[in-house]
């Protein structure tokens, strides 16, 4: 579990996340390890060329249940 993504404020989604790191809002990028890498490659590397440090989680499943939701996420950005 990661406390610092049961707050609200966090997006959720590769759509939401793109959205946040071109914005420049975006403190932490986190990444489930289980997840399609097609889906997380640009984004890691967006958030890579934005200086952003990328965390690592075990599991869709874990991601999710840290961030509230009762599906897992492959993705999420901490804010700002």
């Amino acid at each position: 579990m990661i406390p610092e993504l049961s707050g609200s404020n966090k997006v959720v989604g590769a759509k939401q996340v793109r959205r946040a790191l071109r914005d420049g809002r975006a403190a932490r990028l986190y990444m489930a390890l289980d997840a399609d890498p097609r889906l997380l490659q640009p984004l890691v590397q967006e958030a890579v060329n934005r200086q952003v440090p990328v965390v690592q989680v075990p599991s869709m499943r874990e991601l999710g249940a840290s961030c509230g939701i009762a599906v897992g996420a492959a993705v999420a950005v901490l804010l700002k």
